[in-house]
């Protein structure tokens, strides 16, 4: 089978683009929107309605494959590619990938999936991120269809990842709403929370850490309050946007300290911290974490330390493996492009025996969502983020309902495939 056209249309993402730098500068807050300019190049407002782009595959048979391109919440920050257009995106596939795709035979996705992912524009870069994660996306729910699998099976075969197609424990994000939307995953025992959004030192983290310390205080009562059953016992991850770094004057022993503390607060429940410290490189980011793990193991402390920021690409993912700067990867979907570059990182992280994490964003698309739950399942990752969007019960819903029906054909028939 081949693929006979390639068209693209505006979709709509599932939450906003957000200017990380201005919100962590401290922008005011109106309403459900910020006041004061933007930092981040190529944003036009410190928050703006985000964008996506549903890419359609036409095959030879009639059939239709797609897939959508998306970006990050935060995008432009922690070298990330800049904010996402899905005009532009409309454009670069228009020029770029149509005539790598028209015609290509589906047999083989790692084959296409690498032509798309290679593929230069005009200036000789790489195209955005978001666009060859779409793309890509579409390329193997194509391959899937040709070969009459899911596209989880078409992952766990032709990467070998002897992975057991089932549920991944899932890692939802409570928003700004961390109060209520903490109660809505309590009771419906996700097995990792809330998120929280951590990224503003004043009016969120506290200025000594003292508002997390809080609020930390309260998630581990209200755990004990609204479960029905003793058998949840729910890890705790919190994701705090280089605030902590800020409040201690970027001094790891300090933080060290903190967390150890915070950890003795979280007993029983594990506790992960993602982005703790800022440091403004790669390199650099890999330098402090190195540290900061070192610290916290001579303060006999088990808590866990996540990279998202400056943690990007492949070759990133590969150096912090490496160094063992973090317990965590946060493999975070639409800033490594083609998915074929997701599908490696978690599978190095896996073999490395660090937490795999299946991420992404609250911005994508329930189609994007539905895609990465395949291969959240495929590669045996250990933990997936349920997006899109910050209500909580819609990503639940899409990410969950998804890897239970995928679970359920795989085991309706043989591991070999069709």
């Amino acid at each position: 089978m081949k693929i006979a056209d390639v068209r693209t249309v505006e979709v709509v993402a599932g939450f906003f683009a957000d200017d990380q730098a201005a919100i962590r500068a401290g922008a005011e807050p109106d309403g459900f929107s910020y006041l004061g300019p933007p930092i981040t190049p190529g944003f036009t407002a410190i928050r703006q309605v985000g964008e996506a782009l549903s890419v359609l595959l036409f095959l030879d048979d009639g059939s239709i494959a797609y897939g959508d391109c998306a970006a990050v919440q935060y995008s432009g920050a922690g070298g990330r590619d800049e904010i996402f257009s899905a005009a532009a995106a409309a454009r670069e596939i228009e020029e770029h990938l149509r005539p790598v795709l028209i015609g290509a035979e589906l047999t083989s996705f790692r084959e296409v999936a690498h032509a798309v992912d290679s593929t230069r524009g005009t200036t000789g870069h790489l195209l955005h991120t978001a666009t060859r994660y779409g793309v890509t996306q579409a390329v193997l729910d194509a391959v899937a269809q040709s070969t009459r699998r899911t596209m989880a099976e078409v992952v766990r075969d032709e990467y070998s990842t002897a992975a057991e197609l089932k549920p991944v424990p899932m890692f939802a994000q409570t928003g700004d709403d961390r109060y209520r939307n903490a109660e809505k995953m309590i009771l419906k025992r996700v097995p990792i929370l809330p998120h929280g959004l951590f990224n503003q030192l004043e009016t969120k983290l506290g200025r000594h850490g003292e508002l997390f310390e809080q609020y930390l205080t309260w998630l581990v009562d209200r755990i004990a309050e609204l479960r029905v059953d003793e058998d949840y016992r729910p890890h705790l991850y919190f994701d705090t946007y280089g605030t902590i770094g800020l409040a201690f004057d970027q001094d790891v022993g300090a933080v060290a300290d903190y967390l150890a503390a915070l950890g003795r607060r979280a007993a029983p429940y594990q506790l992960t911290i993602e982005h703790p410290f800022d440091a403004g490189s790669r390199d650099a980011q890999v330098e402090v974490y190195t540290r900061l793990r070192a610290e916290l193991r001579r303060r006999d402390s088990d808590v866990r330390i996540a990279v998202d920021e400056w943690c990007n690409t492949l070759e990133d993912i590969e150096l912090f493996v490496k160094r063992e700067a973090a317990d965590v990867i946060h493999v975070k979907t639409p800033d490594l492009g083609g998915i074929n570059n997701t599908i490696e990182a978690l599978l190095l992280v896996r073999e490395r025996g660090l937490v795999a994490y299946c991420g992404g964003t609250c911005n994508e698309t329930d189609r994007s969502a539905q895609i990465t739950a395949h291969l959240a399942m495929a590669c045996g990752a250990g933990q997936v983020l349920a997006k899109p969007g910050m209500g909580v019960d819609e990503g639940l819903m899409i990410m969950g309902n998804e890897m239970a029906r995928v679970s359920a054909i795989a085991a309706a028939r043989p591991a070999t495939g069709p």
